[in-house]
């Protein structure tokens, strides 16, 4: 069970430190429906992250068959997520901001103010479970946990694993939402001050983080050959 769930913590911690999600759950804090559409996007966020993961474990299960050992099916999946995160981490890096510029941030940030509580679950949801970097995240999870916990994993690995990957995926928007709601006032300042930062940073980030885990994925898919 440990080497499965060692295995997916990079991968949590790619969606954990996501920008974007983060400076999203940061403006629904800050604006007047704080209390509402902040939960509402924490619960689409888990939700997309619960069944992004579970959906590629049961994929990957299923193409792995019953055999006791990774078949080279999941080898060549992991080689191919891993280089298209890295595909992914070239077009990040290119598309930085230069010194000076300022970071072009998604159109619908712009609409949060005004944003229900069924626009703030289905945004939530689509962050965290169809996004294209955090999909591929979440798929590289699920080849994780469906090839890593196979006759020889005690039961009810998945469930842990699954469980682990979601609480660390999702703990940078719960942190600031459960906190937010129990100290309003004092994180209003650093919660303005931290977005800022992400949106300068984001892209940096984003290309750094996947590159680092896209060489790893291909790392790990090249041993099973």
């Amino acid at each position: 069970m440990g080497a499965v769930v060692g295995a997916v913590l990079p991968l949590a911690l790619g969606i954990a430190i996501s920008p974007i999600p983060i400076i999203a759950a940061i403006l629904m804090l800050l604006s007047p429906r704080a209390r509402v559409t902040s939960v509402g996007f924490l619960i689409g966020w888990v939700a997309g992250i619960v069944v992004a993961v579970t959906l590629f474990t049961a994929l990957s299960s299923v193409l792995n068959g019953d055999d006791s050992e990774p078949s080279p099916v999941a080898g060549f999946a992991k080689l191919a997520l891993g280089a298209l995160m890295v595909a992914v981490a070239v077009t990040q890096w290119r598309g930085r901001p230069g010194p000076g510029e300022e970071p072009e941030m998604p159109r619908w940030m712009g609409a949060i103010d005004h944003m229900s509580l069924p626009a703030a679950l289905g945004m939530g949801a689509l962050l965290s479970g169809v996004n294209p970097k955090n999909l591929l995240l979440a798929a590289s999870a699920g080849v994780e946990i469906g090839t890593g916990t196979m006759d020889t994993a005690p039961e009810g690995t998945v469930v842990v694993a699954i469980l682990v990957f979601t609480a660390l995926a999702a703990s940078t928007v719960a942190i600031p939402v459960v906190g937010y709601l129990i100290a309003q006032e004092r994180l209003r300042g650093p919660l303005d001050s931290l977005k800022g930062w992400l949106g300068a940073n984001n892209a940096t980030i984003m290309a750094v983080l996947m590159l680092v885990i896209g060489v790893m994925l291909i790392g790990r898919s090249l041993a099973q050959f």
